[in-house]
């Protein structure tokens, strides 16, 4: 039997929605992987670098606001593929040889789409989810990690064939592509999801604050965790543990897989065991990891350890953002804009603090703090919903 057209649309949105996260980790990770390329052709120090980061977060936040606005008027669709087309254009400048004060102000300008796309991605992912009435958004967020990965590899292998600024290349036509395929296979206007949220829903209902607040919480630990791994796992495993150059940097690799296998196996686990198992279960297995990392200063120990908190991080948000959305389906778009800004102060808050720890009490136990914040997870697991369990609590 030939499928008939609103399976087909809904097959197009699912693949859709993914191709969209695809293009945001393969970019992401292709800007984060050049820098140092960036840093040598400008001429800039470490500091530079750091601002131009903390000028990403900062224009990030933003993007995530204009991303709210834009969804209201015209719905997350077109959000979502504005957000896409601002990484494009923004990383075809970086791509050039501009004068500093350009190439500083499109980092700016790509912080912008940064968010945007971060923020209405989620938006068009809660929406597709509920419409299949199961969760999806753990393999949604798996797209992104994978893509992740080969975006680094592929910054890795270009450079190494003296192919210089390739991979930027590809990231800018994948993050095009995607935007020009999504306009036609992206879920509608907002106005839909509001139809769908039931009768009895009223959009002009008080938001839900009390559970942005908390599912806010659950991003800001997890982004400061993944920040603080992504940025000191392989200066620690370096210069604290003394690990040869071919091994310091697989405590990033072991804490990516760990991030990518638990999404992979997310949704189906969510489906069979419900989300709170899996919410209590993932953060004991970081509690645990960082516990390691703190205390037993070996490479091996570290690696593992690291492998351990990224399974937090590859469940946490996927669930966050699901229970966020069906806090107040028929507002969902603005709960997630709003809970999304956490993002970007667990990823300042990360690679800030963990770098102000490094001197006293040591790199090794400051990694103790992104698991004192997921210690709070843990007495709201019950907040934690699967798709289409819309919540009435505030």
């Amino acid at each position: 039997m030939t499928p008939g057209p609103l399976v087909r649309r809904a097959v197009r949105s699912r693949a859709a929605v993914r191709a969209a996260y695809a293009a945001q980790g393969l970019g992401y990770a292709v800007v984060v992987t050049s820098l140092p390329a960036f840093k040598e052709r400008q001429g800039l120090d470490d500091t530079a670098v750091s601002l131009i980061v903390l000028l990403v977060c900062a224009a990030a936040a933003g993007g995530s606001g204009l991303a709210d606005l834009v969804a209201k008027r015209w719905g997350s669709r077109a959000a979502l593929c504005a957000g896409l087309v601002i990484e494009a254009a923004a990383v075809t400048v970086i791509t050039t040889d501009a004068a500093l004060p350009v190439f500083v102000a499109a980092f700016g300008v790509y912080g912008v789409g940064l968010g945007a796309v971060d923020a209405s991605a989620a938006m068009q992912g809660v929406f597709v989810q509920r419409r299949a009435g199961r969760d999806l958004m753990g393999g949604f967020f798996a797209s992104y990690t994978a893509a992740a990965i080969v975006g680094a590899l592929a910054v890795a292998g270009t450079a190494a064939a003296g192919l210089g600024g390739a991979a930027l290349a590809v990231a800018i036509v994948v993050a095009a592509g995607a935007a020009a395929w999504g306009w036609y296979s992206f879920d509608p206007a907002r106005a839909a999801a509001v139809t769908d949220a039931g009768a009895g829903a009223r959009p002009t209902a008080s938001l839900p604050r009390r559970g942005i607040w908390l599912f806010g919480f659950v991003i800001l630990a997890a982004f400061t965790l993944d920040s603080a791994v992504s940025t000191w796992s392989t200066v620690y495993l370096a210069d604290a543990l003394s690990a040869a150059a071919a091994i310091a940097p697989l405590g990033y690799a072991a804490y990516q897989v760990a991030i990518l296998v638990t999404r992979l196996a997310a949704d189906r686990l969510v489906r069979r065991f419900g989300p709170r198992p899996i919410v209590i279960g993932a953060t004991a297995a970081s509690l645990a990891g960082l516990v390691l990392v703190a205390v037993l200063p070996s490479a091996p120990a570290a690696i593992v350890g690291f492998a351990l908190a990224g399974v937090a991080v590859g469940a946490l948000v996927p669930l966050a953002f699901t229970s966020a959305g069906e806090l107040a389906p028929a507002r969902s778009d603005e709960i997630i804009a709003r809970v999304n800004l956490f993002n970007y102060g667990g990823a300042v808050l990360g690679a800030v603090a963990l770098g102000l720890l490094a001197g006293a009490p040591g790199l090794g136990q400051a990694f103790l703090l992104p698991g004192m914040l997921l210690l709070p997870v843990l007495l709201i697991v019950r907040r934690f919903r699967a798709a289409g369990a819309a919540s009435v609590d505030r």
